[in-house]
């Protein structure tokens, strides 16, 4: 008994010393900016995480994340270690096999409705019926459209779907390619003031949290360097509240676009939470079900302990959020 007590004991530090052995070899952390992550920006910008690992040696590398689906991909291929996404869509990639975690808020938006000319005549979800529609698949955009769907006694199989990224789905509206588009800002709030588009449908509570996920086994394996980096977007969230200029100065110059259009975002931009926990648990399960009971989500996922497994608070610094 004693010498399996004792072998069990050398197993575990064998797995303790693997664990700190594959964190004192990291060189790189890859991280994502995103025009509908202003917080991103702010951080990128002022080097904070350059400034915290430098110390350490280790290189910080950005990528761009267009949509929610590019951040879960690039996650997914394990080309980036933080992925910013909206809730339900971080939700839908767990579901679909994606290995993240949910660590931290980074907004709570309304960043998402439904979009048309003002010549469409289209006023109501019901009008969509036969109508083609621009949409980035598995983002809070096609979610938010799917529910308005639902609500209205409509499936995806009544519309017609023009699977595009953001900002050419804009364009398609604008073209007269398709009669409404599933926008996100800033993208969408630059079609709302220059092209005198209409947000024809919006529902606030159906747009669900911005969160930053990391790669489950990135976070396993480096549960400090998650922390320190949380702390920097504390820093950089911090930065973004007591100067509201620098941030919309940032999104202008990420985004080219006109301070208007910008401004128009921010207004829709929520900045005041980063703890993750039960209100976004709540929000983004509700938005499993929705789609489950939709025919998105396959009858047999728990959604409910789907998104358990999804959201983890314990990578947060004390004294993180409200």
């Amino acid at each position: 008994m004693k010498s399996i007590i004792r072998l069990a004991a050398a197993l575990a530090l064998v797995g303790a010393s693997h664990v700190a052995a594959l964190a004192a070899q990291i060189s790189e952390i890859r991280i994502d900016w995103a025009t509908y992550n202003p917080v991103s920006l702010v951080l990128k910008a002022d080097g904070v995480l350059e400034k915290e690992f430098e110390k350490d040696g280790i290189k910080v590398t950005w990528v761009q994340s267009a949509g929610s689906n590019k951040a879960l991909e690039f996650l997914n291929a394990g080309s980036l270690d933080f992925g910013s996404t909206a809730g339900a869509a971080a939700l839908i990639g767990r579901i679909n096999g994606n290995p993240i975690k949910s660590v931290y808020v980074y907004s709570k938006p309304e960043w998402t409705a439904l979009v048309t000319r003002k010549d469409t005549g289209i006023t109501t979800v019901a009008d969509l019926k036969g109508k083609a529609i621009a949409v980035t698949r598995g983002t809070d955009p096609h979610i938010f459209l799917v529910r308005a769907l639902a609500e209205a006694g409509l499936t995806e199989k009544d519309v017609s779907l023009v699977l595009l990224q953001h900002a050419d789905g804009r364009l398609a509206l604008k073209r007269g390619d398709v009669a409404a588009w599933a926008g996100l800002d800033p993208i969408m709030a630059s079609a709302e003031i220059e092209d005198g588009d209409v947000l024809f449908h919006r529902n606030p509570a159906n747009n669900s949290w911005g969160v930053l996920n990391v790669r489950e086994e990135f976070a396993a394996q480096h549960p400090d360097i998650v922390r320190r980096v949380l702390r920097a977007y504390e820093q950089a969230r911090a930065e973004s509240q007591k100067n509201p200029a620098k941030l919309k100065a940032e999104l202008v110059a990420a985004t080219k676009l006109p301070e208007p259009v910008i401004e128009r975002q921010l207004q829709r931009t929520d900045l005041n939470h980063s703890a993750i926990g039960q209100e976004q648990a709540g929000t983004i399960a509700a938005a499993g079900l929705a789609l489950q009971k939709a025919g998105v989500v396959k009858a047999d996922v728990d959604v409910a302990a789907t998104v358990s497994q999804l959201i983890d608070p314990s990578y947060l610094p004390v004294g993180v959020g409200q």
